[in-house]
């Protein structure tokens, strides 16, 4: 769902747009790919996201805990 840069959502443009966010992040999307899909920021989605209830995943990538000592 495209939405205008710089503008508003609210009520039920918001709510569509929230279902379909959250249907894409559940089935594996980024946030950043999502911000990117729909033209809006990253803090946009992330928040849009939290407000719809959606567990949102860890960080992926690599960590920088210590290795673990193989014996």
């Amino acid at each position: 769902m495209a939405v205008k840069k710089n503008s508003w959502v609210t009520g039920a443009a918001r709510e569509k747009l929230a279902a379909d966010l959250k249907e894409k992040y559940d089935s594996g999307a980024s946030i950043r790919a999502l911000a990117e899909e729909t033209g809006r920021s990253y803090g946009f989605v992330h928040r849009v996201l939290s407000e719809s209830g959606v567990t949102l995943r860890g960080r992926g990538g690599a960590t920088r805990g210590k290795k673990a000592v193989s014996a």
